[in-house]
């Protein structure tokens, strides 16, 4: 009898010492369970629970079932959330620094946006740092194209015609083209093209899959104009209370979800693509004269953002020019 009751006595005090050793952090995600950054943050998590033996638990919170998307950096800032994803540029109000890889035709592809990242990285990491957070890790959306119904040879064949915008910036390329800014969620867009409201616009092959424009649109110009990034960030002060090797298993699984993470970016791209494609759309290069205009709307808007940006803007692009 004693025996027993000293095992369980034993067993009792190992569970109280693994409850104590365990660490429980949260992780609020404002998209779907089934959306691919989401799932890279649940492999995220997995790899860091494996690589601790459990000592650290991350539990992901998708669908903005914890924090909405606004109030995620907050929450981690303010230590009700160990950690978070959020998309960068919904911050540019608050940081014109945020707004970088939101700025049309400035990174026009994967690569470029990966530069535009390791020119971007320093400074918000200075900035989060100010503020009690550090980047953990970031990975782009699939970039932005121009989707028609008529086709297009250059930027003057969008005068005049109904614009779909959905953002200051879009709004902004409108202006510039001559074209017709319409505002139209994206709820909304298959019934604004197959009436008329809507003939044109910008957003990801993701976007376009997801509402059907094949039924509605012929052509679709791959002009990679952004690829806005979601950035994980972490709670200084929980990740300062990890030991050393747990902190280590945390940067090490944020590098490989990088990584991991921009591969299914590029995948996400190209498959919607291709479904887009088999449905009868045109999916087309943008024409030399064409990219040469859209360029010269991006100057337009960078300059413009410059004046607000002041000189960290200034260092941004021109380590990204380098």
């Amino acid at each position: 009898m004693r025996s027993s009751r000293s095992l369980l006595l034993a067993a009792a005090a190992l569970a109280a010492f693994a409850a104590q050793a365990q660490t429980k952090w949260d992780l609020p995600a404002a998209y779907p369970a089934g959306n691919f950054h989401t799932e890279n943050l649940m492999q995220f998590a997995a790899d860091v629970d494996k690589a601790t033996g459990g000592k650290l638990k991350i539990t992901v919170h998708p669908g903005a079932s914890l924090f909405k998307a606004p109030e995620i950096k907050r929450a981690v800032q303010g230590g009700q959330a160990q950690l978070g994803e959020i998309l960068l540029v919904n911050f540019s109000n608050e940081w014109s620094i945020y707004g970088a890889d939101g700025l049309p035709f400035l990174a026009d592809s994967y690569d470029a946006a990966a530069k535009l990242w390791r020119a971007q990285k320093p400074l918000l990491e200075s900035k989060l740092g100010e503020q009690g957070m550090m980047v953990l890790y970031s990975v782009p959306w699939p970039p932005q194209g121009i989707y028609s119904k008529k086709a297009l040879a250059s930027a003057a064949d969008l005068k005049g015609s109904k614009w779909r915008a959905y953002s200051p910036a879009t709004s902004r390329i409108a202006e510039l083209v001559g074209a017709q800014p319409v505002t139209v969620q994206a709820s909304e867009l298959s019934q604004a093209l197959a009436t008329g409201v809507a003939e044109s616009l910008m957003t990801s092959g993701s976007t376009g899959w997801d509402s059907k424009l094949y039924e509605h649109v012929k052509y679709f110009y791959d002009t990679q104009a952004w690829l806005p990034k979601n950035a994980v960030l972490v709670n200084k002060a929980a990740f300062a209370s990890l030991d050393k090797p747990t902190q280590d298993a945390v940067l090490k699984a944020g590098a490989e979800a990088e990584t991991r993470g921009w591969a299914a970016s590029r995948k996400a791209n190209g498959e919607t693509l291709d479904k887009l494609k088999a449905k009868g759309m045109e999916i087309l290069p943008p024409p030399a004269q064409l990219k040469a205009d859209m360029g010269k709307v991006g100057e337009t808007i960078l300059k413009e953002w410059l004046d607000k940006a002041g000189a960290e803007g200034k260092q941004l692009i021109e380590a990204f020019r380098k």
